[in-house]
C-alpha cells in the first residue's frame, strides 16, 4: 500500500510504501518495547532479567541482537521516489518510481547502485574474469577489464593502500565521533537518573548493570558501520557476485530477511508445537493417535520436496492475479511471507515430540495426580504445572529453530528452489 504523508524527504519527493513484512516487524519492534516497560511493572521478572543483563556477555549480546533490529525497522521504512517531469507533463500530475528504497538505502549511499558486470575479488580495482577488450589504437588483447565502479576515484592505482587507509581512517572516525555523542547523552541521563533516584532504591540489593561494556560494544558497532559506508561506497569491500551486486550490500540488506524470516517462522511453530505436544502427552488415547499420525505423515514427506512444491504453487496464483501487486517488490514480499509460513507449518514436528514426551513424563508426577484429585481443571493443570515446566525445552528449541531456518532459507535460496532477493529492486 502506498501513501503520502510529506512532500520531502533529503530533497526528494517521495510515496511511502508499507508492505506486509514491514508490518511484522513493527510489531517485532512494537512487542519488544512492550515487554522492556513491562519490566518495570513486574518487579520479579525484572529482578530476573537484570542478572541476565548484569553479566558483560549477557550486556553485549543484547546490543548485538539490538544493532540487527535497528537495522531491519530502518531497512522496512520503504518509500518511493517521484520521477523527472517529462514535456507535456501537468504541474500537479507526479508519477513515482517502481524501484522501492528504505531508509538504509540513504544510510548506504550509492552502494547499492554500483553494478559491476560480474565476479570481483575484494577491494579489487579489475574484474575476476578475463575479456576480450579493445584497446585506444584498435589492438585486441585479452585481460582483466577495469571495474566501472571500485576504486575509480584513485587517479593512480599505486595510491590504492595509502587510500584505503585515509578513507578507514575518516570512516572510523565518523562512526565514533556518532557513538561518542550518543553515549555521552545516555551517561548524562543515567547520572542524572542516579542523583534523583530515592535512596533505597539506590542501595537496592540489585546488581548493577555493566554499562561500560554496552557503550564499548555500540562504540565498536558504529565505528564498523561508518567504516562500512565510507569504504562500501569506493570499493567493493567483499567484492560482488556472479551477478556484479556488491556482496556487502546484500548482505547488510539480508539482515530484515533474516530477522523476519527467523522470527515469523518461529513464532508460526511453536504455537503448532506446544498445543499439539501438550495435548498428545496430557489426554493421551485418541488425541495422542491423531497427533502422532499427523507429525508421522509430515515427518514421512521429504521436507525440500514440500517446500518447493508450496512455493511453486503460491508462485502459480502470483502469476494469475498480478493485478493485487503494484511493484514487483510487493511479489516478493507476498512471495517471502508464504515462504516463512510454509516454513512454520512443516517446521514443528521435532518440538511437539520432545514435549509429547516431556508431558507424558510430568503428568505422572504427584503433585499433578493430587491436582486430578483435588478437581482441579485440566486447563489449570496445563497452565500451572505442565507449561512451566516445559519453558526449557521451548526456550532453547526458539533459540535452535531460529538460526535453523534462516539457514534453510539461506540454502533454498542458493539451490534455486526459492528465489528472495534482500534488497528492494523495481521488477522481480
Amino acid at each position: 500500500m502506498d501513501f503520502s504523508i510529506g512532500s520531502d524527504l533529503f530533497g526528494y519527493h517521495v510515496l511511502w510504501t508499507i508492505l506486509w513484512s514491514d508490518i511484522l516487524i513493527f510489531f517485532l519492534v512494537g512487542a519488544i518495547t512492550l515487554f522492556l516497560i513491562s519490566l518495570r511493572k513486574n518487579p520479579e521478572n525484572r529482578q530476573r532479567w537484570r542478572q541476565v543483563f548484569s553479566t558483560r556477555l549477557g550486556m553485549s549480546t543484547f546490543v548485538i541482537i539490538m544493532a540487527y533490529i535497528a537495522i531491519a525497522l530502518v531497512d522496512s521504512i520503504h518509500f518511493r521516489k517521484a520521477l523527472p517531469a517529462v514535456e507535456g507533463q501537468g504541474s500537479e500530475q507526479v508519477f513515482y518510481s517502481n524501484t522501492v528504497n528504505s531508509l538504509l538505502d540513504l544510510a548506504l549511499g550509492e552502494m547499492g547502485e554500483q553494478h559491476e558486470r560480474t565476479y570481483s575479488a575484494p577491494f579489487a580495482l579489475k574484474s575476476w574474469n578475463k575479456e576480450n577488450l579493445l584497446l585506444p589504437g584498435g589492438e585486441r588483447v585479452r585481460d582483466y577489464p577495469v571495474l566501472k565502479y571500485g576504486g575509480q576515484h584513485l587517479k593512480n592505482d599505486e595510491d590504492k593502500q595509502r587510500d584505503i587507509v585515509h578513507k578507514s581512517l575518516l570512516g572510523l572516525g565518523k562512526g565514533l565521533a556518532i557513538a561518542l555523542l550518543l553515549i555521552g547523552l545516555h551517561a548524562h541521563r543515567l547520572k542524572k537518573k542516579t542523583s534523583t533516584s530515592e535512596p533505597a532504591l539506590t542501595n537496592s540489593r540489585l546488581p548493577a548493570l555493566p554499562w561500560r561494556t554496552a557503550w564499548i560494544t555500540f562504540a565498536i558497532i558504529m565505528a564498523l558501520f561508518g567504516w562500512l559506508v565510507t569504504i562500501g561506497n569506493l570499493y567493493h569491500v567483499l567484492g560482488t557476485d556472479q551477478a556484479g551486486n556488491d556482496t556487502l550490500y546484500e548482505s547488510l540488506k539480508g539482515i530484515r530477511t533474516g530477522v523476519l524470516i527467523g522470527t515469523l517462522a518461529t513464532l508460526i511453530t511453536m504455537p503448532i508445537a506446544i498445543s499439539l505436544g501438550i495435548a498428545a502427552g496430557y489426554f493421551k488415547g485418541w488425541v495422542d493417535d491423531v497427533v502422532q499420525y499427523i507429525y508421522t505423515t509430515l515427518i514421512s514427506i521429504p521436507g525440500l520436496l514440500l517446500i518447493a512444491a508450496s512455493v511453486l504453487l503460491f508462485q502459480v496464483w502470483i502469476n494469475n492475479n498480478p493485478d493485487f501487486f503494484e511493484v514487483g517488490l510487493e511479489k516478493a514480499d507476498a512471495k517471502f511471507l508464504a515462504l516463512c509460513f510454509i516454513l512454520g507449518i512443516t517446521s514443528w514436528t521435532s518440538l511437539c515430540r520432545l514435549l509429547r514426551a516431556e508431558t507424558l513424563k510430568i503428568s505422572q508426577l504427584d503433585y499433578v495426580q493430587a491436582a486430578h484429585a483435588f478437581g482441579v481443571s485440566h486447563f489449570k493443570i496445563i497452565r500451572r504445572h505442565i507449561l512451566p515446566n516445559l519453558s526449557h525445552i521451548i526456550i532453547i528449541s526458539f533459540v535452535l529453530d531460529f538460526s535453523g531456518l534462516v539457514l534453510a532459507e539461506a540454502v533454498l535460496s542458493y539451490i534455486g528452489v526459492v528465489l528472495i532477493r534482500p534488497w528492494p529492486a523495481g521488477a522481480i
